[in-house]
């Protein structure tokens, strides 16, 4: 299936998806999903440690 083809299918009542459009929908929805939390995990970690600078530098 074409990335057009995907792209242009829009979720209707009228309209169900093949199971290949569901499959790389779900598929780019999971990569997507690891890559914000892989982000996020790095920024509480980068704060946390600011954070500790910050307390040990004040003592």
């Amino acid at each position: 299936m074409s990335e057009q083809e995907l792209n242009s299918y829009r979720l209707t009542s009228l309209e169900e998806p093949t199971d290949e459009m569901l499959a790389q929908i779900m598929h780019e929805a999971a990569e997507d999903a690891k890559q914000k939390s892989e982000e996020a995990h790095k920024r509480f970690f980068a704060e946390l440690y600011e954070m500790a600078k910050q307390v040990t530098a004040k003592k």
